[in-house]
Parts: structure tokens; sequence; C-alpha cells
């Protein structure tokens, strides 16, 4: 089983994240990740254009995975900021998740999200916590 494979499997259980929002895990390495979501009426707000929430959650799991996909550490989200600059063009969003600075408890990560048409949608800082 690939090192993606692994990371896929261990994340089913983020229901949120995985069904109830449909993103995928694209890519898993130590420190950086990219995952993608293909955006559904379901993900639009009343101007039908992807709502923050969705945005949001894209770029929080995003994160999720570059900070734990590949480590024994359990990192979590201490805090999360993110600049909402474009509505999205296409039809499909990008994440991706690299890690700024990682210490022995705290770290920090940048998540860019951009449709397949490259319009930059958002920009997220995350300061993780490691929990153990």
């Amino acid at each position: 089983m690939s090192t993606l494979e692994k990371v896929r499997a261990r994340f089913q259980k983020d229901h949120f994240a995985t069904d109830a929002t449909g993103i995928v895990i694209e890519l898993a390495e130590p420190g950086k990740a990219v995952c993608s979501l293909t955006l559904e009426e379901r993900h639009m707000n009343m101007d039908n254009v992807p709502m923050g929430g969705a945005v949001f959650t894209l770029a929080d799991f995003t994160c999720a995975i570059a900070a734990n996909g590949c480590s024994e550490r359990r990192i979590v989200t201490q805090n999360a900021s993110i600049t909402f600059l474009s509505p999205a063009k296409g039809g499909r969003l990008i994440g991706e998740a690299s890690c700024l600075r990682e210490g022995r408890t705290t770290s920090l990560y940048e998540v860019d999200i951009r449709d397949e048409l490259g319009t930059y949608v958002a920009h997220a800082t995350v300061n993780g916590y490691a929990v153990r």
C-alpha cells in the first residue's frame, strides 16, 4: 500500500471532510499536502459561489493532512485565519498546505486555495499544537 493510500485510509473516519463535503486527498508528504473539492450545488451560497465554510473546511483539512498524514505526532488546530481573495470561477477547488515551522509543541502552516483555472480563492494560516 502506498503512502497516499495509507493516509487516505487513516483519514476516512474524518466524515465531515470526506463524506459530507467530498474532499479528496491528492498528495500527502511530510509537512505538505494537496486536497481537492469538486464543487456541487451543496457547496454554493445564495450568490452561487462556494460558501466560505466549504473553502475553510478544505483549508483546515488540507492542513490536517500536511501536519498529521505522515507523522506519528498528533497536531490539532490551535488558531486559524483565512482571507478570502476571490470567488472561484472553476468547478474544482485545490488546497495546497505546507509547513512553515514545526517546533516541539507548536507549528505554523500556510494553505493556498485555488480553483483549477488558477483563480486564487483564499489564503489561510494555521497554528498547530502538538497534543502528543
